[in-house]
């Protein structure tokens, strides 16, 4: 079965303070839902049109994990508390194996 993959990349953060409260709410919703921190932070390099910006990788052992720890009460608690403290591209991706 294919792996689930969590890729967010923070473009800006406007609030520190929010992103600390959804930070604690949102780790436990990610290990209840199986999810693993695989790389976070802003040391990157980017080529082409990419920009330097704060890039996290969380694993699930499938897609549907990761789509299914998204849509939890306890992750959607940790969106609320989030609010408008950030702007991010989030997404979920499919891995080929």
């Amino acid at each position: 079965m294919a792996k689930g993959y969590w890729v967010s990349v923070y473009r800006v953060i406007s609030d520190p303070e929010k992103v600390a409260a959804y930070d604690e709410l949102a780790r436990p919703a990610v290990q209840a839902g199986g999810g693993r921190v695989i790389s976070r932070g802003e040391h990157v390099a980017v080529y082409d049109a990419g920009i330097a910006e704060r890039t996290i990788l969380i694993e699930f052992d499938s897609f549907e994990q990761a789509v299914a720890t998204r849509e939890s009460e306890a992750y959607q608690k940790a969106l609320v508390a989030l609010d408008d403290g950030v702007e991010r591209d989030f997404r979920i991706i499919e891995g080929l194996d």
